[in-house]
């Protein structure tokens, strides 16, 4: 399956729409940062060392004061081990909370053993292929 730049263009435009507009405020996203990073029973530099920032970064993140915080949302979370829709909204909108059948099941195993870059390219491959059939429903649909 080939993708142009075109394509990126547009998954990226759809991303945008999706998470930007109903996307929590920096301060619920670092209240949702500071809480699992205490569940998880680890300090603001374990933190930091782990997703390759300053501990001034996890503050600021923390307190809502930070500029970076979307930008390295998805380390955090994969650092975390929670899904970025949760510390975007305080919940995962998109999916229930664990696989049930086979299939799924399959795909998280396959995933979890995949590299960080490698999911990233999953993850895009899987919004292209939902976007695809919501426009073959939309058009089925009229």
């Amino acid at each position: 399956m080939d993708f142009d730049r075109n394509d990126d263009k547009e998954l990226d435009q759809l991303v945008e729409l999706s998470y930007t507009n109903i996307m929590s405020n920096p301060t619920e996203m670092g209240i949702r940062i500071r809480d699992v990073r205490r569940e998880r029973g680890w300090t603001q530099d374990q933190l930091a060392n782990a997703v390759g920032v300053s501990r001034s970064a996890v503050a600021q993140w923390e307190t809502g004061r930070a500029g970076q915080v979307t930008t390295n949302l998805t380390r955090i979370a994969e650092v975390l081990e929670v899904g970025v829709e949760y510390l975007m909204y305080g919940h995962d909108k998109r999916a229930p909370a664990e696989a049930r059948q086979g299939d799924e099941l399959a795909l998280l195993r396959l995933y979890r053993e995949c590299s960080a870059e490698d999911r990233q390219l999953l993850l895009r491959t899987a919004r292209r292929l939902v976007a695809g059939s919501r426009r073959e429903a939309e058009v089925t649909a009229t």
